[in-house]
């Protein structure tokens, strides 16, 4: 599986790391709810936060083909994520910038054509708050990346807890 999705991603150069540490908690998290078993083949990608979105959302354009083959994504992250204001105690009303964040995430998901909104996401004037870093925000561009356009996107989960962290989940097909 691991060596499909390098050749998939060719020619960048994916290394397989079966030694260096586990699953990331937000990728645990997910799977582990999903498949409490733990009953299948799962391989983890890093989110290169040191490249620009619009080049992760290109690299992933590479990946329809996996969808094509039975491969699932899973992208796990926030699209509002700022553990600076988030309400630990007492009123977790969500911020106004974080719901228009939310709101415009939801409503550009089904775009399709060139210049993605969601690429250039920063664009929006909740941005800079909803993601004060990039790598939660990232792994929405995977999923988007790898959609072909005709399968319907839902939103499954939606929400904003603690005033700052959006429960957002998107799924793409059935």
């Amino acid at each position: 599986m691991a060596e499909r999705i390098q050749q998939a991603l060719a020619p960048l150069p994916v290394i397989a790391d079966h030694e260096q540490w586990g699953f990331d908690h937000g990728f645990w998290g997910v799977l582990i709810k999903m498949y409490p078993d733990a009953d299948i083949p799962v391989v983890q990608l890093s989110v290169d936060g040191t490249q620009s979105a619009e080049y992760n959302y290109q690299l992933w354009t590479k990946l329809v083909a996996l969808r094509d083959e039975g491969y699932m994504i899973v992208a796990s992250g926030n699209v509002v994520y700022n553990l600076r204001m988030v309400k630990w105690d007492g009123d977790a009303t969500p911020y106004d910038w974080a719901v228009s964040f939310n709101q415009f995430v939801k409503d550009n998901l089904n775009y399709q054509g060139d210049n993605h909104p969601l690429v250039d996401f920063m664009q929006h004037k909740g941005a800079a708050l909803s993601n004060p870093t990039s790598g939660h925000f990232l792994p929405l561009l995977y999923v988007l990346g790898s959609w072909d356009g005709k399968e319907p996107i839902t939103v499954p989960v939606d929400g904003i807890v603690m005033g700052a962290l959006s429960m957002l989940s998107v799924q793409v097909g059935g």
